[in-house]
């Protein structure tokens, strides 16, 4: 799961970092986010970072308001937090703060969304539809930030409690955000409907769907799809074969593709291990 948000946070990335540089260099921020995502070496990323969300943070003390900067903080703390940090603690706390800058972001920009951590999933349908395409870049950013913060508290029934309202979210975001939506949201959204089995309210066949879509988008390009596909659907499902033909297929394919190549080798590490853990689960 952590690996596939990386991807999603830095096609985010892009345009929030904007705001750090002068006009005269705002392709900064774009040629940052491709220059990691065609990275073949993740430890130079998790150790670059660092200086990345002090920079950030810095910037937003001295511009507190400002929707596009808080929504470019918690793209660098989901990103560190939930794919590079060590420890459960050590996430909680990062994405803490990711959360804190989404939902500062969204609150800047749109009033109503300034209460949705305590409203009920009806309250929060009804907040969420007054959302237009023009602040469909916030509302990703905070449902990104809100999906690495009940990530890092799965554990806790209150918290998963709170998934509904962030997969609503993310149908919101496909139903404005027309031909800017990034193919990998497919892969999220299928993760969302397979997080629970059927008996609980998960609704796996959609999963499917959706993971079979994310893939197709990407043109076969993004692992992370069949990834995740093969870690969300098949184990829900129980299908052994589809798990390892995916699995092998994430490990047989050529990882350098432009725009993927971090994720991709991400996705081939995490593939060695779910097939070496699968005679124990299945």
């Amino acid at each position: 799961m952590k690996k596939v948000l990386l991807i999603l946070v830095l096609s985010s990335l892009s345009s929030g970092c904007a705001i750090l540089v002068s006009n005269a260099a705002s392709s900064f921020s774009s040629n940052l986010a491709a220059a990691v995502l065609n990275q073949n070496d993740p430890e130079i990323v998790r150790d670059g970072l660092p200086t990345l969300m002090l920079t950030m943070d810095s910037m937003i003390e001295g511009s507190p308001n400002d929707p596009q900067l808080l929504a470019a903080g918690a793209s660098l703390y989901v990103t560190y937090g939930a794919v590079f940090a060590n420890g459960e603690e050590r996430s909680m706390k990062l994405t803490d703060r990711a959360r804190h800058y989404g939902l500062r972001a969204m609150c800047e920009t749109y009033e109503p969304s300034c209460i949705w951590p305590n409203v009920t999933y009806d309250e929060f349908l009804n907040t969420l539809n007054g959302i237009g395409s023009k602040d469909a870049d916030i509302l990703f950013s905070y449902g990104l930030s809100s999906l690495a913060y009940l990530r890092a508290r799965s554990s806790s029934w209150s918290t998963v409690a709170e998934f509904p309202l962030i997969q609503a979210l993310f149908d919101h975001y496909l139903s404005i955000s027309g031909d800017s939506v990034n193919s990998s949201v497919y892969t999220y959204m299928g993760i969302m409907h397979s997080l629970r089995p059927p008996t609980l309210g998960g609704e796996p066949e959609l999963a499917r769907e959706f993971f079979e879509k994310a893939i197709t988008e990407s043109l076969g390009n993004d692992l992370n799809a069949k990834l995740e596909y093969a870690r969300g659907y098949a184990k829900l499902m129980y299908d052994r074969e589809l798990h390892d033909r995916l699995l092998n297929e994430v490990l047989d394919a050529n990882p350098n593709h432009n725009g993927f190549v971090l994720t991709n080798i991400l996705a081939q590490e995490e593939a060695v291990k779910l097939l070496t853990e699968a005679d124990d689960y299945f």
